[in-house]
């Protein structure tokens, strides 16, 4: 049994977090260069977001008692192949789940060129992540 108010939790925290990064869509390449201070809440905004899904994921994995993931991006596949995530999005979602190690552990390599590109082209995913799971788990 899939824990409701836990996910509702989760997801109003992902609602926030795609909501503060919409929010900075304007910015250019060259501001989110020159200003350390927004590279820096962007990039850890995008990574709370990023974190949101995977533990989104690994609960429901858990509550519906699906196979165990190998790593974060493996929570992907395992929700795809259970049709909890389209499957013509998993490569994208596997990215995402990449990138959260990136910033993890990679930090002081993140590029300013892939935040952009991230805030600009990207933030639709985690929406319909998002979506997805309130649809499916959290009706109106």
């Amino acid at each position: 049994m899939v824990d409701r108010r836990l996910l509702e939790d989760k997801t109003r925290l992902l609602a926030e977090y795609i909501a503060d990064l919409e929010e900075q869509q304007h910015l250019s390449l060259a501001q989110l260069r020159d200003n350390k201070l927004l590279r820096r809440y962007v990039e850890r905004t995008l990574h709370l977001a990023v974190e949101a899904c995977l533990g989104i994921g690994s609960h429901l994995i858990a509550d519906l008692r699906l196979r165990e993931p190998e790593d974060y991006k493996d929570i992907m596949v395992v929700l795809t192949e259970n049709g909890i995530l389209p499957k013509e999005k998993l490569e994208q979602y596997k990215k995402m789940a990449q990138f959260r190690n990136v910033i993890v552990h990679d930090y002081a390599r993140v590029d300013p060129e892939i935040l952009i590109g991230i805030l600009k082209k990207n933030l639709g995913d985690l929406t319909l992540f998002a979506q997805t799971i309130q649809n499916k788990y959290l009706p109106q």
